[in-house]
């Protein structure tokens, strides 16, 4: 492999460190939760099997990890950026201005947003409408906008227990939250027929009523969760009542201790996410900046392990944890290959 041909950021990078080799020879990680295990599986394996030092893989969210990585380039910046998500565009302005120009995109698999409460408590048979109705900040009543009345599962959808409403959601940081968005309350707004009466609320802005859909009540029914998935568990053992947001995986190794809730009449499993048939699951990626490969020690050879049929196929470890394998595996494995960036405007 040959480093003759250099960016301008890969430039950047010697100029900041020429010692980045030996002032650091371990790769860096951080970003989403969801990706922390699949990531951690990965830096041991890799570290067992290379002679490279076991990658650093860090938490804090999926946002938390690209504003980290968008922080510029050099030894003293994370080299690669977990997410549930995909980069958003003030992200990619935001990397550019600090230099990182050239960035990888790779996605890994797909997993599934989930909702699971405590194994020996009530069963749930959700909606999108319900998760609107029951957290939403204002719902619409006989017509009129008013705040979220509804104080427990029964009054949100009379088929459901009088269980108080306790949920513990994703933080704002995290890329969870913004699909739990999408996908579940702005979905179930829409569903509902509130969206129109927000909309012209709003004079006729789609973007307001989207906004307005998904501002959750604040009165302690919902609760943002900023650490990891562990973090819900210990809340929903403290109160039985709670409904936790997870993903799967983390649900499908914790299964003595939590139910899961089917979401339009879909039980999430890897299957009915590799089908499409469950509502809730997205794409999962890390992203690299290219101008530290061949300055910091294994990050390509990370990259291209994590992404092998062994380790990321539909019979590998991260398999096994609850990933669901992409079809188009090898499609990745050529960007990774080729140091493909993604094309920005």
């Amino acid at each position: 492999m040959s480093y003759v041909k250099l960016t301008a950021s890969a430039l950047a990078i010697a100029a900041v460190s020429a010692t980045a080799a030996t002032a650091r020879d371990n790769v860096q990680v951080a970003g989403s939760s969801t990706v922390l295990p699949y990531a951690s599986i990965v830096a041991e394996a890799f570290g067992e099997n290379f002679d490279f030092p076991t990658p650093v893989v860090e938490s804090g969210g999926s946002s938390a990890g690209l504003k980290r990585f968008c922080e510029g380039v050099g030894e003293n910046t994370i080299d690669v950026a977990n997410a549930s998500r995909k980069i958003k565009d003030k992200e990619i302005k935001a990397c550019a201005e600090a230099g990182v120009t050239d960035i990888i995109e790779v996605r890994i698999g797909y997993d599934g947003i989930v909702f699971a409460s405590d194994i020996k408590g009530n069963g749930f048979e959700f909606t999108p409408v319900d998760w609107y109705k029951a957290l939403s900040a204002q719902i619409v009543v006989d017509g009129q906008l008013v705040d979220n009345p509804n104080k427990t599962w029964a009054d949100v959808n009379p088929a459901f227990p009088a269980q108080p409403i306790q949920a513990f959601i994703p933080g704002t940081k995290h890329g969870t939250r913004e699909v739990f968005e999408e996908k579940v309350i702005l979905a179930g707004c829409e569903e509902t027929g509130d969206f129109e009466v927000l909309k012209v609320a709003n004079g006729d802005d789609k973007k307001a009523a989207e906004k307005a859909c998904i501002a959750l009540r604040t009165d302690g029914m919902s609760v943002d969760i900023d650490g990891d998935y562990t973090e819900t568990l210990a809340r929903i053992e403290a109160n039985k009542d709670g409904i936790g947001v997870f993903g799967l995986a983390f649900y499908e190794n914790n299964t003595d201790k939590l139910q899961v809730a089917t979401m339009s009449g879909v039980v999430p499993s890897t299957e009915s996410i590799a089908t499409g048939e469950y509502p809730v699951s997205r794409p999962l990626y890390f992203y690299i900046k290219k101008a530290h490969i061949g300055v910091i020690p294994g990050l390509k050879e990370y990259a291209e392990f994590f992404v092998s049929d062994e380790i990321a196929g539909p019979d590998g470890p991260l398999a096994e944890y609850g990933l669901v394998s992409d079809p188009e595996l090898a499609d990745t494995q050529a960007v990774v290959a080729d140091e493909a960036t993604m094309v920005t405007n």
